[in-house]
């Protein structure tokens, strides 16, 4: 049986920060879009800044869905499993807001991330103001073992210059699938 919690506590802290990898779930408003699931992971790109706050690392990849659903309505779930140990399945339920690289912002909220194993080659820090914690089961997760964080990602964006990068932004990172803006100009408010 699943339970809600009031915020993310220590014991919930130590399973989020223990997962190696987590996803992300959004979608655009209205009936009509694609749903976007994206898994992300690397040591050190998650942070939790409080109870009710959490962050990660949003590197350059080949899309912009979740960016451009949560321009669109800010609505996110991260959801982390339990591929070792006692079967365990966390969401996290809120407002997200992306935080490009360009926003004022951005400096301040990468400080929360000293472990990351490169700042170079991200494009945004996105933020989660939670407003639902909840656990399952997990009965059905399978058991796998962690071999280690790959470096591709990594190695290829440090073989970008700063400039590639905002042109990838740009160009490829512009909309989404569905056409609604991602990584287009504008900056967009602090999460409430």
């Amino acid at each position: 049986m699943g339970k809600v919690y009031d915020g993310i506590d220590g014991r919930l802290r130590e399973f989020i920060d223990a997962q190696p990898v987590f996803f992300v779930a959004t979608a655009p408003s209205g009936a009509d879009g694609h749903v976007n699931v994206s898994p992300k992971g690397m040591t050190g790109t998650f942070a939790v800044l409080d109870e009710h706050r959490v962050a990660y690392l949003d590197y350059h990849g080949s899309g912009a869905e979740t960016i451009a659903h949560l321009r669109d309505n800010g609505r996110v779930t991260l959801m982390f499993c339990a591929f070792a140990g006692p079967p365990k399945i966390v969401r996290l339920h809120g407002h997200g807001v992306a935080v490009p690289v360009d926003d004022p912002r951005f400096a301040e909220l990468l400080a929360a991330f000293p472990a990351a194993p490169d700042r170079h080659g991200v494009r945004a820090v996105i933020t989660v103001a939670v407003s639902r914690v909840s656990d399952s089961c997990g009965f059905a997760v399978p058991l796998m073992t962690y071999e280690g964080d790959r470096e591709l990602l990594i190695t290829s964006h440090s073989r970008r210059s700063a400039a590639e990068l905002a042109d990838y932004r740009a160009t490829r990172n512009a909309v989404s699938i569905d056409g609604l803006p991602a990584l287009a100009a504008g900056v967009q408010p602090a999460p409430e």
